[in-house]
Formats: C-alpha cells, structure tokens, sequence
C-alpha cells in the first residue's frame, strides 16, 4: 500500500488529540499492517508537523500536536497573499517609476529647456515677460550644465558608463577577476540603476532545493546516518519544521529510525550512500557559516545615486518654478506671440507643466526616504537571525560537553550582532531546542543541558561507527551500453 492511501485510512481511524501512538496502536485501530501503518504514520508525521519520540526500550511513538489539521495554512496562506500583493505592488510600482523617468527624462527635460530658451529670447518687453526671460536663462544655463554632463558618451548616465571602456585588471590565474568592482564589470543600464534609487536592490533569488541538496549532502557525508541536529545544523530550520522533514525523507529515500538502548533517535539511509566518487562526500557548510547581510540602500555608485537624485530633483525644481509662476500653456503660447502686454492672460494652474511633475517628483523622493526610515527594521531582524544561528551553535557543539552555560551563548550572540541579547531570547531558543536548566550544575551559574540532543548525538555517532563500507559501493560493472 503506498504511504499516502495508509495516511488516509490512518487519518479515519485515529483521534490524535493529546495523545502518543505507537505503531501497533495504529495497526490495531485501523486494521492495516505493521509495515503499512508504520509508513502511514511517517506520512502523517510528513503533512501534518508531527513529532517522534523514543522510550528506553527502543519504542518510536508519534505525536501530532496540531492533531489531523493545519492551522499554520491559515498564517502561511495570508503571508503567501501579502507577499503577492506587495509584489503586485511593487512591480506596479517599478514599472511606473520606469516609466515616469523616461517620460521626464525625454519628455519633460525637452519641454522645459524649449520654454527656458523661448523665454529667454522671447520679444515680450512686458514686465512679467522680462523676469521670466532672466530667471529662465539662469535655470538655462543650470539644465545645459546638466545635459551636458548626462548625455556626452563618457557620462554615467550612458548605458554601461565610462567603466565599460576601463581596462579591466586580470586575477592571479591570468583571468579577469570577477566581483563587485565597478571597476572590474561594467555599470548597470540606467533605468536599472534608477530602480535600485527608489526601490533598493533586488534580492538574489533562492534556490528552493538548496535544503534538500545539503541535508542529502550531510546525510552522504556522515554514512547515511544523520540526526536532528545535522539537518538543524545545515539547514537552520527549528525542530518543529525539521521533524517533519526527516519523515519526507523517509518515505522519499527508504530511511529507516533506529532508537539506541538509551532512547536516541538515529535515521539511516543506505541506499543514499552508493556513489562513484573516490574522495568521499564533502559536508555542507553550517547554516552559521553564512551571515546574514544588511542590503545596501541602493547599490549603485554614488555618483549615479547623486545624478538620479539630481535629475529628479531638477525636474521638482522646475515643476515648482512653472506652479509659483502661474505658467499655463496658454500664458506661455502668449509670451511667445503676443507683443502687446494686455492680451497676455493672467497666472493660472498649471497642470501638465507644474502639477504633474512636481507631484510625481516629490513623491519618488519620499520613497528611498521611506526606506531609509524603515532600514533600523531590517538591521534589527538581521541581528537577530545571525544571534539565533549563533546560539544555534552553541547549542549543537554543546552536545559533545555536557551543555553550554547561559553566559557562553549570550557571548556567541554578541559576537554575532554585536548588541546585547534579552534572556527572553536566550530563553526562546534554549526552549525551542528541547533544553532545560542543568540543576546539578546551579552553583556554577545557569548552565543548560539538551538530553535529547546528547543521546541523538550518541546514537548517530554508534550508527556511523557500525556502518558497513560495502553501502556505498556500487560493485564491477559487467555490462554496459557503451560495448
């Protein structure tokens, strides 16, 4: 029967509120076999964040905390939603950031420097006419400066800038070195480098079948015997997630749970271990071996950043000057023509020429203002996943010495954060991590000790030990397509 049609008939004959099964308690209550229900509860275990738990006598018993429901769908969904619609958002967003700076960069910075020269040679001799004939040569000579400086072919505002005609330097091996120099790879395109201004650089997108790679890389490197601890080590996952997990794997890879006479849970797959490689499996790396990092603001030079806020804020200055002169379409057409001073209409509103840009031109200013606003929010939550790998840590090289004292994992998470820990976190994850309070060890200050974690570790440890060589050969070859 295959795990999935057991999981259904297990899931109609158990009532798992509050209470532990054993294997044969769910043969018996279901009628299904050892083998079946024995699957069936793995698969349970899989979808439903169960738990397992070992008696002295070598007994597994399951556990499902939530019984036969999901109430983390409920959260899981809503973020699920959240992110899409700030995504959505987002998207929206950027493209008419995009947009827009197309718009004004070729648009309303043509427009503008066509009125500033027509004003400035305009015939008008009224007064109005001469001021703004004299304010617009020097706001003229301000956007020539700025055209000049952003569109001459050596310009960071080209495509690529003047980096891309930089001889690049070559690394030791004869190569080109390869990294985040700007002076070694050429710039972003502009409209790209704009994005970043507003909206901060987007986040290296995650592999989803990272975990998985290194949990079955720690499960060939340490014999095809592996604990909670080591999918915890490579993965930074909490038990809670990582119980469930270890019985995907089982159903997915033929593992097997072996509980030594002490009560620790090993989990053993043989058939992982067949390989062709002579030098073995490597590990992979601890979850605390890569810091999380704190995005930059924008990512780009900051000589584009000021060219982008300076362009922006251009197109803002001269919004604001056409709305503070009242200069409607049709006023500035009748400066341009009308001689006779009278028949030049009165200040108005102008929309197209003073609304539009200085609204839209203030508000992208407000955004990387926001974000910046916001950036002690990310430097917090950095903080605290690098604190937490570190205590993680602690926690698992505690295992081989009889616990950790609490002072040793506050020192861990200060050197990973830099700032103090609370003993509410402390106490969160020591929790988290099936830990209690060494009592026997009270007079040397708060000590803590993970029982489980220590007979997982020595329960692990015997399985590799008694593992057959023989599990990862794959035997003589004696017949291939090739002859």
């Amino acid at each position: 029967m295959k795990p999935e049609a057991a999981a259904e008939t297990l899931q109609k004959a158990l009532d798992p509120s509050g209470r532990d099964f054993t294997v044969a308690d769910a043969a018996a209550a279901s009628g299904l076999s050892l083998r079946d229900a024995e699957a069936g509860l793995h698969a349970l275990t899989s979808e439903y964040r169960g738990h397992l738990k070992a008696t002295e006598e070598g007994e597994i018993l399951f556990r499902f905390p939530h019984g036969f429901t999901k109430p983390w769908e409920t959260t899981t969904a809503l973020r699920a939603a959240l992110h899409k619609v700030g995504a959505w958002l987002s998207g929206a967003a950027r493209f008419v950031v995009r947009a827009w700076v197309s718009i004004v960069l070729v648009g309303y910075v043509v427009i503008f420097v066509a009125i500033l020269i027509a004003l400035m040679f305009s015939k008008s001799e009224d007064r109005d006419g001469g001021r703004l004939g004299w304010l617009a040569y020097a706001l003229f000579r301000l956007v020539g400066e700025a055209l000049f400086w952003t569109f001459h072919p050596f310009s960071p505002f080209a495509v690529g800038g003047y980096d891309e005609l930089r001889p690049r330097s070559r690394s030791r091996s004869g190569g080109w070195k390869q990294g985040w120099v700007e002076q070694d790879q050429p710039q972003a395109p502009f409209y790209q480098r704009v994005d970043q201004f507003f909206f901060g650089p987007k986040p290296a997108p995650e592999d989803p079948n990272a975990p998985m790679r290194a949990v079955l890389a720690e499960i060939r490197a340490g014999k095809g015997r592996i604990g909670l601890a080591d999918v915890m080590r490579v993965t930074g996952q909490p038990r809670d997630v990582v119980d469930p997990m270890m019985s995907r794997l089982m159903l997915d890879y033929g593992g097997s749970v072996e509980v030594s006479e002490e009560g620790g849970i090993a989990y053993r797959f043989p058939d992982l271990r067949k390989t062709v490689e002579e030098r073995g499996v490597r590990r992979a790396p601890p979850i605390w071996a890569r810091r999380e990092e704190v995005p930059p603001i924008t990512g780009n030079p900051s000589s584009s950043d000021l060219l982008i806020g300076a362009l922006n804020g251009f197109n803002l200055v001269m919004s604001g000057w056409v709305l503070a002169t009242g200069l409607t379409i049709e006023r500035m057409i009748a400066l341009f023509t009308q001689t006779k001073p009278e028949l030049i209409p009165p200040p108005g509103l102008p929309i197209v020429l003073g609304v539009i840009p200085f609204v839209f031109s203030f508000l992208l200013f407000l955004i990387p203002l926001a974000r910046l606003a916001l950036r002690g929010r990310k430097v917090r939550a950095v903080q605290r996943e690098n604190g937490r790998r570190a205590l993680l840590q602690g926690v698992l090289e505690s295992t081989q010495r009889g616990g950790v004292s609490d002072d040793e994992l506050k020192q861990r998470y200060r050197v990973a954060t830099g700032v103090e820990p609370s003993d509410k976190e402390i106490t969160a994850a020591v929790v988290a991590l099936g830990g209690d309070v060494d009592l026997d060890q009270a007079a040397q200050g708060i000590r803590y000790r993970f029982k489980d974690l220590e007979l997982e570790a020595k329960a692990v440890q015997a399985e590799r030990d008694a593992a057959s060589e023989e599990e990862a050969k794959v035997g003589k070859v004696v017949f291939s397509s090739e002859d």
